[in-house]
């Protein structure tokens, strides 16, 4: 076997790929995955503008996206399956043995396949409705409240790619959208989707000067069904959704253009707000998608 820093052969089909293999993990070359379940070191990340990526079909999505890998590590047993995606890319890919990368890492990442990537540049929501809706007809934006669950944002983002959301906008109150669980949930989608920092009731201010509207959801009973609601397919339409449990605040409810709720069993109190958003994106997802 190798030494650190010398190379593994791996071959399929007579191709051979040569990648350094690291057996040391104090080597530098994986300083970016040290402590991922550190606070203060995951904190220092979104201050570098970096974020990892964790699982073979999150480094494949990530790949797919075009953003900026700085490096790629996997264990020599996931080589043959990750051997379209690590083609697909010019980052530099290191094997290192599942015991090394969870040496670095802090716990076991038996996945396999772990990615460092840079954040994508940030961008304003003006910016993304002056771009073509991905899936024609009015932008749909999904405005997020003090959404502070990191499963919960990546449930929304992935449902949001699944039914031609065009953007996320974020208050100062929610989560790291590129956090390493944030990113795993979504399953890479994520990394597909405009992410936009605003203050809620200016971003609905936003949708309204470009002739759209904004609909809070809630669970109260006097709000209208958003089955029953009739809206302009080719205007711009914000769903906006608040944390699990406290739910969006009262001047964000009385701001909103519209408030309303998805018809539930009356013996249950509400749904999980990532669920709550898969079920409105698909309600209203636009006729011609």
């Amino acid at each position: 076997m190798p030494r650190s820093g010398g190379v593994a052969p791996t071959s399929r089909h007579n191709e051979r790929v040569d990648h350094p293999l690291i057996e040391d993990p104090s080597d530098p070359r994986l300083a970016d995955y040290i402590g991922l379940s550190d606070r203060d070191i995951n904190r220092r990340r979104e201050e570098e503008r970096f974020f990892i990526a964790e699982g073979p079909e999150v480094v494949r999505r990530l790949v797919a996206s075009g953003l900026d890998i700085r490096s790629i590590v996997v264990s020599p047993n996931r080589v043959a399956d990750m051997r379209e995606a690590l083609a697909a890319t010019n980052a530099p890919v290191y094997l290192a043995e599942r015991s090394v990368v969870s040496a670095v890492a802090g716990f076991d990442l038996h996945r396999g396949v772990i990615a460092a990537a840079n954040r994508p540049p940030t961008t304003s929501l003006s910016d993304v409705l002056r771009r073509p809706a991905v899936a024609g007809g009015g932008h749909r934006i999904a405005i997020l409240e003090g959404l502070n669950d990191h499963e919960n944002l990546g449930a929304i983002a992935r449902s949001a790619r699944a039914f031609a959301i065009d953007a996320l906008v974020l208050d100062e109150r929610c989560a790291d959208p590129y956090y390493r669980r944030t990113v795993r949930v979504s399953m890479g989608e994520i990394l597909f989707l405009p992410i936009v920092r605003m203050p809620v009731e200016s971003a609905m201010e936003v949708i309204r000067s470009a002739g759209g509207s904004s609909l809070a959801l809630t669970p109260a009973a006097d709000a209208t069904a958003i089955g029953d609601l009739t809206i302009d397919h080719d205007a711009p339409l914000a769903f906006v959704l608040g944390a699990e449990g406290s739910g969006l605040t009262s001047p964000t409810l009385v701001a909103a253009d519209h408030r309303v709720r998805i018809d539930i069993a009356p013996d249950v109190d509400s749904l999980n707000v990532g669920h709550a958003a898969a079920v409105a994106f698909a309600l209203l997802r636009r006729r011609n998608s």
